[in-house]
């Protein structure tokens, strides 16, 4: 027998919102350089596993395709079209990102200061305001930076989302039940990853909102979307954007942690991460998700 929309919806709307639980911790101050350097790369741990998630599911969406080629069932053109979607989402979730930020910078810089002037030489107030202006920017790049992850988060869970639909709409209960757990735990480490590369900007409670809502609610969307509609295109598009965007984020995380140091525990930090995103999933796993 299977879940009513409205029980799947609910359960899925649950599964989402658990990514509210690590978010609050980018409202801690006075971190230290380690603390930082620690919680970023532990949630670039938990992005480099989802990374590896979402383009597995991707690559065995056009790797069935393939076997239904050779067993006679499908068309070489079926899989060349599910390969150049993979390709253009990835491709589009990796430059596009970079493009759009690099736009936004440019936008946002403060003009130059005026030809044959030494710098540090006299600060006038209309300088004072500039340098206030970048540290401005530097704290809107921050946050735009972790608006990003969960953008690149929500394309993720809408995917999540649709396994949780497809399955109670199969009358799948078990497995519905068991990937709505499983996911709900997943989600949960979702919001470290969010906030851990900020670094010592503060985000207001309505930005962690916003992010958790970003994040967290395409789960809920999908679970709707993959109750009334079972389409391997619509989710190989979000898989393949989600890994792109996931991979481009990665690297700014990597980058922006370099200047504090304390490489090792970074490092460590970083397979802790992994290994968390691992042992979350496995639930996933042991209920056949």
């Amino acid at each position: 027998m299977a879940m009513g929309l409205g029980e799947t919806a609910l359960l899925g709307g649950v599964a989402g919102a658990t990514i509210f639980l690590g978010l609050p911790v980018g409202r801690v101050s006075r971190l230290s350089d380690r603390l930082r350097v620690a919680l970023a790369m532990f949630s670039a741990g938990i992005l480099a596993f989802i990374f590896v998630d979402v383009m597995a599911h991707g690559q065995e969406i056009v790797e069935n395709a393939l076997g239904a080629v050779k067993s006679g069932d499908s068309s070489p053109a079926r899989v060349v079209g599910l390969f150049a979607l993979l390709a253009a989402g990835f491709l589009v979730g990796t430059v596009g990102i970079a493009a759009t930020e690099r736009g936004w910078l440019r936008r946002r810089r403060r003009p130059p200061p005026v030809a044959g002037g030494e710098a540090g030489v006299v600060v006038i107030p209309g300088q004072v305001a500039a340098l206030a202006s970048d540290g401005d920017v530097a704290r809107r790049q921050a946050l735009a930076t972790g608006m990003t992850i969960a953008a690149a988060i929500g394309l993720h869970n809408f995917a999540e989302g649709l396994a949780i639909g497809v399955s109670a709409r199969a009358g799948e209960i078990g497995l519905a039940t068991v990937l709505i757990i499983g996911f709900a735990l997943h989600n949960a480490t979702e919001g470290f990853g969010i906030v851990g590369p900020l670094g010592d900007v503060r985000p207001s409670w309505t930005w962690l909102a916003i992010a958790g809502i970003v994040g967290g609610g395409p789960t809920f969307l999908g679970t709707l979307v993959g109750y009334g509609v079972t389409s391997e295109p619509l989710e190989l598009c979000f898989y393949a954007l989600a890994g792109g965007a996931i991979l481009y984020v990665i690297g700014e995380v990597w980058h922006g942690v370099r200047r504090f140091g304390h490489r090792e525990l970074g490092l460590a930090m970083l397979a802790v991460g992994f290994i968390a995103g691992v042992a979350t999933d496995l639930i996933v796993a042991y209920g056949g998700g």
